[in-house]
């Protein structure tokens, strides 16, 4: 439980990386007494900061490891463009780069009492997409700060690029779709399984049930995506980037 003057803290807290994010002066890190200590805690600093960029489009959610328990994060709407068209946000000042497969919703998945199994999430899938995940953050170096930082300055997420809808993409074989992700012609990253969280469908139920007493819910139009297959890769002003996938599709976007 976050104490009211716990809450005063993580309001200044997402106030300062706001004021970074926007006016593309980052910070090495926040006010000691300022950084959240929590999962809690972050997550309060995320939502403050989102209500800043008005609606949501999705959610990103991914896990480290095949067992780790997900984390998730808010996506403003307007961060969220397809291939070719202008990128979504202000300012791409750190502009990290990783390849995922992403979904839209084709159905509303309401808070409910009883748990959404895998096959009915399934069917509420509209489509799937490979995309481009721009990593942004209010600090100088995000690998630098806690990992409770880091996942409070909106898990460092910077904006979404889509490609074209994948048809029959429930016959894809995760585990062995491969990626390359090249920028401005050079493949910086090839991979192969790659995804962290091992079983990437397992994150979806994941946001449905356990994540509904935060999101209120899945809705129609919303979009998931599902955590990188290629870590963070930098890259500069004026860049080309391509994500391209052995089954799954191309996303690719030009930073201004």
């Amino acid at each position: 439980m976050i104490t009211a003057s716990r809450e005063k803290d993580l309001i200044s807290a997402a106030d300062i990386l706001l004021d970074a994010r926007r006016t593309a002066k980052p910070i090495a890190d926040l006010p000691k007494g300022l950084q959240p200590q929590t999962l809690e805690e972050a997550y309060f600093v995320q939502d403050r900061m989102s209500w800043a960029y008005e609606e949501i489009g999705g959610w990103k959610i991914g896990a480290a490891t095949p067992d780790a328990t997900p984390g998730f994060a808010p996506m403003p709407k307007a961060w969220i463009t397809c291939n070719g068209c202008a990128m979504g946000g202000e300012t791409h000042r750190y502009r990290g780069l990783e390849a995922e497969i992403a979904f839209l919703m084709g159905a509303d998945l309401p808070p409910r009492d009883t748990p959404y199994t895998r096959d009915e999430v399934i069917a509420a899938i509209a489509s799937m997409h490979p995309v481009i995940e721009v990593l942004e953050s209010a600090f100088l170096d995000p690998s630098q700060v806690s990992k409770m930082c880091s996942t409070a300055d909106m898990a460092v997420h910077g904006g979404l690029v889509y490609g074209a809808a994948v048809p029959n993409w429930k016959s894809i074989d995760f585990a062995k779709e491969s990626v390359t992700l090249a920028v401005d012609g050079a493949v910086r990253v090839e991979r192969t399984g790659s995804n962290t969280a091992g079983d990437l469908m397992r994150l979806l139920p994941y946001l449905a049930n356990e994540g509904a007493s935060r999101t209120e819910g899945l809705r129609k139009g919303d979009w998931i995506t599902t955590g990188s297959w290629t870590g963070n890769t930098l890259a500069t002003a004026g860049a080309a980037v391509e994500a391209r996938f052995s089954t799954a599709g191309i996303a690719y976007l030009r930073f201004a």
